[in-house]
């Protein structure tokens, strides 16, 4: 066994960012939508709906058993005041689940429990969520990836991508990179009735936030409940005091109607990840490396050279690199695709790639 210490400009790092399909199935597009009735009753379902690719009944818009289904996203309402559920205490009437999710997600978003949502230029008081399931992705979203259409009241409805292509900076939050909602798909912004030069409600702001490194989308209400004409689709919340006003089924209905009949958009995204290898060059010049301890190369009594050939014109086989630190501990092992033959007239460059 030969040694060699490594030099600083033996050591390359670099990073490519991998894309890969997000759904189930690896699938960069999911058409059907499935729930789950049973969670409709339970305490649960006043908080988010879970959302399927598929279930064991394709009969209607829901199942009653999802065995074998996987969550893709959940949807959830929030509102700043408690509106459209239900108190926990009639003699509180703001402290609902409503209100619980609004706070939920100012503090995952905005870290402030001040602070309010602002889509665009203007601030609104609820907001409809989006998770995506965590094990859908690895470590965000690809921005400029996004294709979702949401079918509105009595129009061919909406479909929203993220600005993340005309951002000329980034606007980061305390849950990492944030961008607009604009009508357009796949990145690339649309001209639409109602909408201004951004892609958005000229008169309620943006359609919502993108939030590529938490998995989530935030989709504004005002915007979305405009008229067609003025940018929206008529998807109006409820805010009914004291009621469930059904938020998160009406958000759902108008995702799952963008696959009905022949139209068959439904919701597209992608998953990215950040993958940093370490590249390791080992260099063995024409006078390294020539000779071996194996005992087919030397006498294992005597440490003497088997064969008289061997002493000017040895030659030696790489299989292996190995790599260790000062204290001689073994850190990491390379195996070659086949041996590499090596003598006083041949030089070696191997470089071995640590994904990490």
């Amino acid at each position: 066994m030969a040694f060699k210490r490594l030099d600083a400009e033996d050591f390359i790092l670099s990073a490519d960012s991998i894309t890969a399909p997000l759904w189930t199935g690896y699938a960069p597009i999911i058409t059907t939508f499935f729930t789950s009735s049973a969670q409709y009753a339970s305490s649960t379902g006043t908080y988010y709906l879970s959302v399927y690719q598929t279930g064991s009944a394709a009969s209607g818009t829901e199942t009653t058993n999802i065995s074998g289904s996987e969550v893709q996203f959940d949807i959830a309402y929030g509102n700043l005041k408690g509106s459209g559920s239900v108190p926990y205490n009639s003699q509180i009437v703001k402290n609902t689940p409503t209100s619980t999710i609004y706070g939920q997600y100012r503090s995952l978003v905005l870290a402030d429990a001040t602070e309010t949502f602002t889509f665009g230029n203007v601030t609104a008081s609820d907001f409809w969520a989006i998770s995506v399931s965590r094990n859908r992705y690895k470590e965000s979203l690809l921005p400029g990836a996004l294709i979702l259409h949401l079918s509105g009241s009595g129009s061919g409805g909406i479909t929203l991508t993220d600005d993340s292509q005309y951002a000329s900076t980034t606007t980061f939050l305390d849950s990492g990179r944030v961008y607009n909602l604009i009508s357009g798909s796949a990145g690339v912004v649309a001209t639409n009735a109602g909408t201004n030069s951004s892609g958005w409600s000229a008169r309620s702001g943006s359609y919502g936030w993108f939030l590529p490194d938490i998995g989530t989308i935030i989709l504004n209400p005002l915007a979305l409940g405009e008229n067609p004409i003025s940018g929206g689709i008529g998807l109006i919340s409820n805010k009914t005091n004291g009621t469930d006003g059904l938020n998160t089924q009406m958000l759902y209905k108008a995702i799952s109607g963008s696959s009905s009949g022949t139209l068959k958009v439904g919701f597209t995204l992608n998953s990215q990840e950040t993958v940093t290898s370490d590249y390791v060059f080992i260099r063995a010049r024409n006078a390294e490396f020539n000779y071996s301890e194996n005992p087919s190369f030397i006498s294992g009594s005597t440490g003497a050279v088997l064969y008289n050939s061997f002493i000017n014109n040895p030659q030696t086989f790489f299989t292996t690199v190995g790599m260790y630190n000062d204290n001689n501990e073994l850190l990491a092992v390379a195996k070659l695709s086949k041996p590499l033959i090596k003598d006083f007239t041949k030089e070696a460059l191997i470089r071995v790639k640590l994904d990490f």
